[in-house]
């Protein structure tokens, strides 16, 4: 694929990145360069985001956003992710250790029940802000990454997992972390439900807003999705092996428009991310940590 090498050479030439080209680096574009690297087997090329994201942690095992912006702490799972992905490299072992601890200690607050709010509010996940409620997104990349960690039957993360399922739609898909508001439900956005997707992999799918789900990215994902969107999507549905045939063809047109345009880091990541699908460190990792337990 000739947009891959275009995008993976982009990244490699700047791997400690920020969100626009040129900008100052950010963990998050970081975190997602450093995968999309590693994945295409450019770990040299990676290696420098890896260890700049090492010396951003801190020594409780969190990372902020850079070194200026040192809090919130939400990229810590995109981190751990990438350190994961970079194999039987001893030298971010510690960076692990200290990643999979940390995010075991934060809890999202719940808040108070009321009959204006669809989802249960009593369950724990993890927020995008300490001491703020559970959301989404951070909870599935959370789960995902202590999944990939070992720490798949921890009870936070048994918790998130049922929150996961808790804030699906029940028509299908999920919102950024609400169900119903003033008893409306609410629209599913495609980036949330495919990050969820990926967090629910390989666990049993009783719950049929889980299919339902599945049939909402199905259904939706198209050739003219934002790129960010289209990767998360696409790896959600190949997390359960539901790959559309067209999906390569969307990468790619994704990849042209992109490369013509911002160039943006972490857009590129994310489709450089997506390519491999099935084969995807994202997917992979869990693969790994499951035939070893």
């Amino acid at each position: 694929m000739a947009w891959l090498d275009t995008i993976l050479d982009t990244l490699a030439r700047r791997p400690v990145c920020g969100y626009v080209v040129g900008g100052e680096p950010f963990s998050e574009p970081t975190a997602l360069a450093a995968l999309a690297l590693v994945a295409q087997e450019r770990i040299a090329s990676a290696r420098p985001a890896l260890d700049w994201l090492a010396e951003l942690q801190t020594s409780e095992g969190m990372l902020g956003l850079n070194h200026d912006e040192p809090w919130p702490h939400w990229p810590t799972s995109l981190a751990l992710l990438a350190w994961l992905a970079a194999g039987d490299d001893v030298r971010y072992g510690q960076s692990i250790r200290r990643a999979a601890a940390w995010l075991l200690t934060i809890e999202g607050q719940p808040v108070p029940e009321s009959d204006a709010i669809g989802h249960d509010v009593t369950l724990v996940g993890w927020p995008w802000v300490e001491t703020t409620h559970s959301w989404m997104e951070p909870t599935a990349w959370t789960v995902l990454a202590l999944r990939a960690a070992g720490s798949a039957d921890h009870p936070r993360v048994r918790e998130g997992t049922r929150l996961l399922v808790d804030r699906l739609l029940p028509s299908g898909g999920a919102n950024y972390g609400n169900t119903y508001v003033l008893h409306q439900e609410l629209r599913p956005q495609v980036a949330p439900t495919g990050v969820t997707m990926m967090a629910l992999a390989q666990l049993p799918a009783a719950d049929a807003r889980v299919n339902a789900s599945l049939d909402y990215l199905t259904h939706t994902l198209g050739p003219h999705e934002a790129a960010i969107s289209l990767a998360w999507g696409l790896l959600g549905l190949a997390a359960f092996r539901r790959v559309p045939e067209a999906a390569g063809t969307w990468l790619r047109m994704s990849a042209v428009r992109t490369l013509s345009g911002g160039r943006e880091p972490i857009r590129l990541a994310a489709l450089a991310l997506a390519a491999p699908l099935q084969e995807s460190p994202l997917i992979r990792l869990l693969e790994r940590t499951e035939a070893a337990t």
